[in-house]
């Protein structure tokens, strides 16, 4: 049986359609899932593998896109590592003891995945078992820097003061965590892999903020570990990574993800040849009439022209007040336009 739509897209293969999905499908805009988070919190239910499976395959069958990403949180594995986190809502991730020395990276642990996250192991399986074959399962973790900037900071932020301070005062404490963390990222996404993923991002969401100089130094090595560990394609996501994108294709990744910033065709110029491009729809065009958004999504096909290697998807996460009928209708778009054009 031919590997799922996604994958052979990530492989740069010739494929039937372009594939679609959205970051942070699940969930979200979703009323059935605002339904069942009244009585379940997001940790609890990544805790339940039959409520956490259902969940994923949630957008799979409302929008009818190409591939359920596993529902879940990027601090999730860290929780393994013996840190306490709380989930807010409206804030984010919040840390009881941010980590800031050597021996607080010390008292981290390297877990096993099948002891520290079974569950969501579970509900992989769970997926791939419901998904349609010719539909991929996403798995997914973390930057290193975006989960180093949390635990250091304490809680969201956009300036990653603590953080650069630890960096650039403290290297030897930034590299030990960067170290425990790629290690612990790294055996978490073979597990998934072994689970039943089909494809594997890394959403590396803040490390925008970075220059290149300092990205490469700190943070590329231990992004290339992570993405060099399974071996099933593999997406690499950040924003406001334009000044990045050379440098984040240098660490990695079978297809580069692009935010909305930059044009689709001006990103995989840098890019270059021997990469798939995943993007990269404004999400807060989806808040607007569904005309913008589908002339949006045609100047994105128009650039892309049919090129092997594209997966359509927005630029970030889908907004939680975007129509969720809108997000259907934009897949027809997508998948009418290219399956006409693929068959020309």
């Amino acid at each position: 049986m031919a590997d799922p739509l996604l994958t052979r897209a990530c492989r740069r293969e010739g494929v039937e359609r372009t594939p679609v999905w959205f970051m942070r499908q699940a969930g979200r805009s979703l009323p059935e899932y605002r339904k069942l988070r009244k009585r379940h919190d997001l940790f609890s239910v990544c805790r339940q593998p039959e409520l956490c499976a259902e969940v994923t395959l949630q957008p799979v069958r409302s929008h009818g896109v190409d591939a359920a990403v596993m529902f879940a949180d990027i601090m999730l594995p860290v929780i393994g590592m013996g840190v306490d986190v709380e989930l807010v809502e409206n804030v984010g991730p919040v840390i009881a003891d941010p980590v800031r020395t050597r021996a607080d990276v010390e008292r981290l642990r390297v877990p096993e995945p099948d002891e520290a996250v079974p569950f969501i192991l579970e509900a992989v399986r769970l997926v791939r078992a419901e998904l349609p074959a010719e539909k991929a399962v996403i798995g997914f973790a973390g930057g290193p820097f975006t989960v180093a900037g949390y635990l250091i900071e304490g809680k969201p932020t956009r300036e990653f003061v603590q953080t650069k301070a630890c960096m650039y005062a403290r290297p030897e404490v930034w590299h030990a965590l960067m170290d425990k963390l790629a290690e612990t990222f790294a055996a978490y996404l073979r597990a998934k892999v072994e689970a039943g993923a089909d494809v594997i991002q890394l959403f590396d969401s803040w490390v925008g903020t970075l220059p290149v100089e300092d990205y490469e130094e700190f943070v590329a090595p231990y992004s290339a570990r992570v993405l060099a560990a399974v071996d099933v394609p593999t997406i690499h996501f950040g924003t406001g990574t334009t000044h990045l994108l050379t440098a984040m294709t240098s660490a990695g990744g079978d297809v580069i993800g692009l935010d909305w910033r930059i044009p689709i065709e001006r990103g995989w110029e840098i890019v270059g040849p021997d990469r798939g491009v995943q993007g990269n729809l404004d999400p807060a065009l989806l808040l607007g009439p569904f005309e913008r958004v589908e002339a949006a999504a045609n100047r994105i096909l128009d650039a892309v022209g049919g090129r092997h290697g594209h997966i359509f998807n927005l630029g970030h996460g889908v907004l939680p007040d975007t129509d969720p009928a809108d997000l259907a209708r934009l897949v027809e778009v997508v998948h009418a336009r290219t399956s006409i054009e693929m068959w020309a």
